[in-house]
C-alpha cells in the first residue's frame, strides 16, 4: 500500500477570526500552528502533504510554510474553486460560503490517488500523540468489503475556548467504535458548564467527558468514491434548502456510510488539551501553551531548524 498522506484544510474564510487564521504566529520564531502539527506529523512517520488552500493565497502560504517545510517533507497544494461542483449544476446566486469540509478533503483525494489519508485542520493543535496513533492506523488500514476508518476523539471539556463558541462533532461510541457523529455548530463554555444550542435560545448540556471530533480522521481510498456519490447528493438535497448557507461537512459522509454499513470508524482516544486560534483572543492562550511545551524540550526553537 502507498505511505499515508496528510491532507490538511486550509481553504476556510476565518470569518470569526477576522483575518487568515492559518498564518497567526504563535511560536518564539514566528511559527503559526500548523507548523507544529507537521513537524508532529513528520515525526510520526508522514512524509507527504497536500494543503487544500484558495489558489490566490498560494504565494503566501509558499512563502510562510511551504518553504519553511519543503527539506523535511513533501508539500502538495490543492485548490478548492467554488466552481468544482458536479456535473449540471449551478453556482445558487449570492453564494459566497465555500461548501464545506467534504469539499476540501475530496479537492485533496483527488490529487492523492490510491494512498491512505490523514485529514486535519490547519488552525488545530492536535499534540504529537495524535498523529503517532493516526499514522500507526493508517499504515495497516485496508479497503474491504466494510471500509475501516479512524479519528481522534477528544474530550470537549478539552476542546472549547473562553471567548465565544465552537464547531464539533459530538460522538456516540461503543467499544471503541463511532455508532454516530451530529455536527453542533454551536457549543459554549457557560455559566454552567459546557452546553449546546441549534437556535440561539434552547440551550442543552454537554458533559465535558463527551467524546468530540476536530476532524482528525484516517481514510482508506475507498472513501474517496463515497465523497464523490455523496457530493452530488449534497447538491440535489441540500443546496435548494439552503442555497446561500448549505455545508457539505466531512462528519455528515462518515456517517451515512455508518448508517449504510459500508464502513465503521475506530476511535482514537486523546486526553490532549485542543488550542486553535477561533477568535483574535484565543491566539494569546496557544502562544503561552506553545511557550510551556518548548520550555518542557517537547519542541525545539526554532522549530524548522
Amino acid at each position: 500500500m502507498s505511505e499515508p498522506v496528510l491532507v490538511v484544510m486550509a481553504a476556510g474564510m476565518g470569518s470569526r477570526y477576522g483575518g487568515l487564521k492559518v498564518l497567526a504566529q504563535v511560536g518564539g520564531q514566528g511559527e503559526k500552528i500548523i507548523d507544529y502539527s507537521l513537524f508532529d506529523a513528520r515525526r510520526a512517520g508522514f512524509k507527504k502533504a497536500v494543503f487544500v488552500i484558495k489558489e490566490e493565497l498560494l504565494g503566501e502560504f509558499q512563502q510562510e510554510i511551504f518553504s519553511k517545510v519543503e527539506k523535511y517533507m513533501e508539500v502538495e497544494a490543492v485548490f478548492q474553486r467554488q466552481e468544482d461542483i458536479p456535473a449540471g449544476c449551478a453556482i445558487p446566486q449570492g453564494r459566497v460560503k465555500p461548501w464545506g469540509t467534504g469539499h476540501a478533503a475530496l479537492t485533496a483525494a483527488r490529487a492523492i490517488g490510491d494512498a491512505p489519508y490523514a485529514v486535519i485542520n490547519a488552525d488545530d493543535f492536535y499534540g504529537r500523540e495524535a498523529f503517532e496513533k493516526i499514522y500507526g492506523f493508517l499504515k495497516n488500514a485496508q479497503d474491504g468489503k466494510v471500509l475501516d476508518f479512524a479519528m481522534v476523539g477528544y474530550l470537549v471539556g478539552n476542546t472549547v475556548t473562553e471567548n465565544g463558541y465552537v464547531s464539533r462533532g459530538v460522538c456516540e461510541t461503543e467499544g471503541g467504535m463511532l455508532q454516530n457523529i451530529v455536527e453542533r455548530t454551536h457549543i459554549e463554555k457557560r455559566r454552567e458548564g459546557i452546553a449546546y444550542t441549534e437556535d440561539g435560545e434552547a440551550w442543552k448540556p454537554l458533559s465535558p467527558d463527551t467524546i468530540v471530533s476536530m476532524n482528525l480522521w484516517g481514510f482508506t481510498p475507498g472513501f474517496t468514491r463515497a465523497l464523490e456519490e455523496d457530493f452530488v447528493r449534497f447538491f440535489k438535497e441540500d443546496v435548494p434548502q439552503n442555497p446561500e448557507k448549505a455545508e457539505f461537512f466531512l462528519p455528515f459522509v462518515v456517517n451515512s456510510l455508518l448508517e449504510s454499513g459500508r464502513a465503521q470508524v475506530r476511535v482514537l482516544p486523546s486526553q490532549d488539551r485542543w488550542y486553535g486560534v477561533t477568535y483574535q483572543e484565543d491566539r494569546q492562550t496557544v502562544v503561552e501553551a506553545v511557550a510551556r511545551m518548548t520550555a518542557a524540550g517537547q519542541y525545539p526553537s526554532p522549530l524548522w531548524q
